[in-house]
């Protein structure tokens, strides 16, 4: 099969039991549920909530959107195959490529983002008289777009250097198609591929992992050395969400990482892998949600509506 261009996949899907496979169909279903409610309901409540046009709370609608575009690169089709055998889990080449940009895009994106909102967070604590100077609707933009293009190109670049290669392999040993998966379907040299990949890798964790860790150090000694106690908890209270995001999505992308040099551990890896794109996305949209007062504000009338409804 040697330089054959294979047009269809067979993808290896969720290793599930046939007694498993309608108990993992419904409770992907509604993690996926849950996932899209939640991020589009926040970025629909900040767009329609004028209080809440502020540029800490806008820069969340770009992890929101982020979110919910990751997990419907994989979890739809998952879903999709999880209730069929193995041996008729098929996928195109095209589509394949696809789901491997958007799931790379989503994961570089939210190193990006989250490394966009620690910039906000350290001029609101550390410039707090400059913060509405430097912090404009132009810086916004200019902000969010530059997260997004440095995501695009480095993913394109990652995910050209896979395609160019030609195919000799149909299988996908993978839930869901990736990069790794698409350049080991060739028989040709990969090592540029290799190359690149760590060269991507570092240069999106070294500089995410470094920019966070230094924008904290310094909110910290500005925190110490401030005088104003309520001013310092404030701050401490808002910095918090965004480290606690930073560090759920970190560490889900880190297992995998780590887990890629232990072969006999693939399952876990495969397992991991697909939690990346379910618990961030899930775990996101709950600790910015009940930080933001108006929705803490709508969910207690939510509950207090239904508890207090008349009995017919």
């Amino acid at each position: 099969m040697n330089n054959v261009s294979v047009a269809l996949l067979q993808l290896e899907g969720l290793k599930v039991s046939a007694a498993a496979s309608v108990p993992a169909f419904v409770l992907l279903l509604l993690i996926y549920v849950f996932i899209m409610v939640s991020n589009l309901g926040l970025v629909l409540l900040i767009s329609t909530e004028r209080s809440l046009h502020q540029p800490m709370y806008l820069l969340f609608c770009n992890m929101s959107i982020n979110d919910a575009l990751g997990a419907s690169a994989v979890v739809p089709r998952l879903l999709s195959d999880v209730l069929l055998p193995g041996s008729d889990r098929h996928i195109s080449y095209v589509d394949c490529v696809v789901q491997a940009f958007c799931a790379h895009f989503h994961a570089s994106t939210a190193h990006t983002v989250l490394m966009i909102m620690a910039f906000d967070r350290y001029v609101a604590i550390c410039e707090p008289l400059r913060y509405a100077a430097i912090m404009t609707n132009t810086m916004l933009v200019s902000l969010s777009l530059s997260a997004w293009t440095a995501s695009l190109l480095l993913v394109a670049v990652l995910l050209g250097l896979s395609v160019r290669l030609p195919r000799c392999r149909r299988i996908i040993f993978n839930p869901f198609c990736d990069n790794a998966s698409l350049f080991k379907l060739s028989c040709e040299s990969v090592l540029i591929n290799n190359i690149y990949g760590l060269g991507y890798t570092v240069v999106l964790l070294g500089s995410s992992l470094g920019s966070v860790t230094l924008t904290y150090l310094r909110i910290a000694m500005v925190c110490l050395s401030s005088r104003n106690q309520a001013l310092s908890r404030r701050a401490l209270q808002t910095c918090a969400s965004h480290l606690a995001v930073y560090i759920i999505m970190f560490v889900s992308g880190s297992i995998i990482i780590v887990l890629h040099r232990f072969p006999h551990l693939s399952d876990h890896r495969k397992l991991a892998s697909i939690m990346f794109h379910v618990v961030p996305p899930a775990m996101n949209a709950v600790i910015y949600g009940l930080q933001i007062k108006a929705v803490r504000e709508k969910i207690r009338l939510l509950f207090t509506k239904r508890n207090h409804r008349p009995l017919s």
